[in-house]
C-alpha cells in the first residue's frame, strides 16, 4: 500500500487544492491531508476549523484522511508510514521554492520522496492568499472553493470588522 501526504496550511481550502487531492487520490492508495498548525503564518481559521473545512469540502474522496500537524513535515509523514509527499506547482514561480523544501527534506530524512503535481489549468490561478483577500473585502469567491468555505470566510471576515 503507497501512502502520500499532502502537507499545507489550506487557509482556507479551495477547489485547487479538491484538484490535487482527488487527482492523488488516483495515484496512491491513501491520502493524508495534512494541515499544519503553521502559527508564522497567522491564520484566519484556527487549526480545527480548517480541519473541519477540509474534512466536509474533502468527504466525498474514498481514500483520504484529513488530521492537523505541527512539527516537521518529514516527521509526520515517518511517523505515519507515509513515504511520499504531494505538493502542488501552479506556476514557474512555485518550484524554486517547493524544490528547496524537496531538498532540504530530503537532507533530513531519506525515507520520504516528493511529488509534483500540477493542477488542472481552471485553478492554476487560484491560491488562499488571494481567495482571503478577495472575501476579506466582500468580493464573491464562490467560483474559487466550496460553498461552506465561502460561508464560513463570509463569517470570519463580518467577525472581524465587527470587532473595533
Amino acid at each position: 500500500m503507497t501512502g502520500a501526504m499532502y502537507p499545507g496550511t489550506f487557509d482556507p481550502i479551495t477547489n485547487g487544492h479538491y484538484d490535487l487531492v482527488r487527482r492523488a487520490a488516483d495515484i496512491f492508495d491513501r491520502v493524508v491531508v495534512a494541515i499544519a498548525a503553521n502559527p508564522n503564518k497567522a491564520p484566519l481559521f484556527s487549526l480545527d476549523e480548517r480541519v473541519a473545512l477540509a474534512r466536509e469540502v474533502l468527504s466525498g474522496i474514498p481514500n483520504t484522511e484529513i488530521t492537523g500537524y505541527s512539527g516537521l513535515t518529514v516527521d509526520f509523514a515517518r511517523q505515519h508510514g507515509l513515504r511520499v509527499v504531494v505538493r502542488g506547482l501552479r506556476a514557474v514561480s512555485d518550484f524554486e521554492f517547493e524544490f528547496q523544501l524537496a531538498t532540504m527534506s530530503r537532507h533530513l530524512s531519506d525515507q520520504v520522496d516528493y511529488v509534483f503535481l500540477t493542477p488542472t489549468e481552471q485553478f492554476n490561478f487560484i491560491s488562499s492568499t488571494l481567495v482571503r483577500e478577495i472575501a476579506s473585502l466582500g468580493g464573491n469567491v464562490a467560483q474559487f472553493v466550496h460553498p461552506s468555505v465561502a460561508k464560513a470566510l463570509s463569517v470570519a471576515w463580518a467577525k472581524r470588522r465587527a470587532t473595533p
